[in-house]
């Protein structure tokens, strides 16, 4: 499993954002997008005070021409090639846009441009509600935890239910608990299997906790809301009351076993084929570049285990090597997604030549 932060990094970071963020919600005729020669992009928003000047991340860039139906690639040669062409582009459609959009703004950037429906599930209130129930899981070790630009992310492990895959080779319970402020994915808590004799992690595909992101429209005036931390507390409180019953089922006998029992089967999966076609199937339908595609098919040649139990493990061991923490959650997932597979489908990787 790839290593993040410390735990107190974490909380030190999640305490520094708290004051540093701020939320509008503003009609689209209130914006204007600024361009400068360098390609520089500013969001500038009339609020009650004056004009007040925000620069944009990419991920703000993105969801503000996906909301204005600009094809990005387009967004961002204008934005290198014709600056001006860009402005006009948007400012046009803001101004002829009715609705109302959630700004969500860090250390004085845009980092999110989304619904006006869009459901506040904050990372800060999702810690000070869940890790205390982490904490009083028997054993607990947060194995690693993590804060990207997109989500955050608690993984722990619990090593009293623990389960032999072959002599020698033992698994243990976990949990991950991860959240998007951003409109990356929901929140959701899923089961974790933790391999010891390679620190792999697998984060099991059928999630026990799904919340999305989406609630009432927010305001019908034509003015800017501003939302301070504690607007939405009562009600967030309510719903965070629910994880604790979902994180103790994510970390049962019943359903480690289970999970457990399902990557166990794959040991009974001969890859009979060609190893290199085996994972060029594998990166075709999962999108994995080249670099990823290498990097699997080097784990699964040097763990020497030509079966279905190999091909899962050469995935999550990779997930260790990708600098991106986001990616590498995504190959542990893969991993998960992997021990679901109907037999047909994996005939057609065992058997690829």
């Amino acid at each position: 499993m790839k290593s993040g932060r410390s735990l107190v990094s974490l909380a030190q970071e999640l305490e520094r954002q708290l004051h540093s963020k701020k939320d509008l919600v503003v009609p689209s005729s209130l914006m204007r997008h600024d361009t400068d020669d360098t390609g520089d992009t500013r969001l500038v928003i009339e609020e009650a005070g004056g004009a007040s000047r925000y620069g944009i991340t990419t991920l703000a860039r993105r969801q503000l021409a996906d909301k204005l139906k600009i094809p990005y690639a387009y967004f961002e040669r204008m934005r290198s090639e014709q600056p001006v062409l860009l402005d006009r582009n948007v400012n046009t459609w803001l101004q002829s846009d009715d609705d109302r959009r959630m700004i969500r703004t860090l250390d004085g950037n845009v980092r999110a441009v989304l619904s006006d429906r869009y459901r506040r599930l904050d990372n800060f209130d999702l810690a000070e509600s869940v890790l205390p129930i982490l904490q009083r899981l028997p054993q607990v070790r947060f194995e690693s935890v993590e804060l990207t630009e997109t989500r955050m992310y608690l993984k722990v492990v619990t090593p009293l239910l623990k389960h032999e895959m072959a002599p020698g080779d033992v698994v243990q319970a976990g949990v991950v608990v991860s959240n998007s402020e951003v409109g990356h994915g929901t929140l959701s808590v899923q089961p974790m299997l933790y391999r010891l004799v390679c620190s792999n992690g697998l984060i099991a595909s059928d999630r026990s906790m799904r919340k999305t992101h989406v609630g009432r429209s927010i305001g019908t005036e034509e003015v800017i809301t501003v939302f301070k931390d504690d607007t939405l507390q009562a009600d967030d409180k309510a719903f965070f009351l629910k994880v604790r019953d979902v994180v103790e089922a994510a970390v049962s006998e019943a359903t480690f076993l289970q999970v457990a029992h399902k990557l166990q089967k794959t040991l009974g999966i001969p890859l009979v084929g060609d190893p290199v076609k085996t994972v060029e199937v594998l990166a075709n339908r999962y999108a994995l570049n080249d670099s990823e595609r290498a990097g699997v098919l080097r784990h699964l040649i040097a763990e020497a285990d030509l079966s279905g139990y190999g091909l899962v493990n050469a995935v999550t061991h990779y997930s260790q090597e990708v600098e991106d923490y986001d990616r590498a959650t995504e190959f542990e997932a893969l991993g998960g997604r992997l021990i679901e597979l109907p037999a047909a489908e994996w005939k057609g990787l065992a058997e690829a030549a």
